[in-house]
């Protein structure tokens, strides 16, 4: 599992490089928690927010939720293990309630 942790860590690091680059969006307190907290403690804080965070919206703003967690989560499922059911479900809505079609899992 650590090294599934790892690799999710590293996979978080890259939403951070795509969104400043490809977004123009620095998610600099997104780096932040990464760096202090890892990818995987990062990702279910976000997703288990009651409400979605500044970046999320940032994103949905720049029509780029492709560059979040819930969608790297969703659309990837070799992550999935790293999450609980109800954690999943709850990105998934979190997606489709902002009109983001999830597209298949790799």
């Amino acid at each position: 599992m650590f090294n599934l942790e790892a690799k999710f860590t590293e996979a978080m690091f890259d939403i951070y490089r795509k969104a400043k680059s490809e977004a123009n969006y620095p998610a600099n307190i997104f780096l932040q928690m990464v760096t202090d907290n890892g990818g995987r403690a990062t990702a279910k804080t976000l997703i288990n927010a009651a409400k979605p965070s500044d970046g999320y919206t940032a994103l949905y703003l720049r029509k780029r939720l492709d560059l979040t967690v819930e969608a790297e989560v969703i659309e990837h499922s070799r992550w999935h293990k790293l999450f609980t059911l109800e954690e999943l479900e709850r990105a998934r809505r979190r997606l489709v309630a902002y009109g983001y079609t999830p597209r298949n899992s790799s």
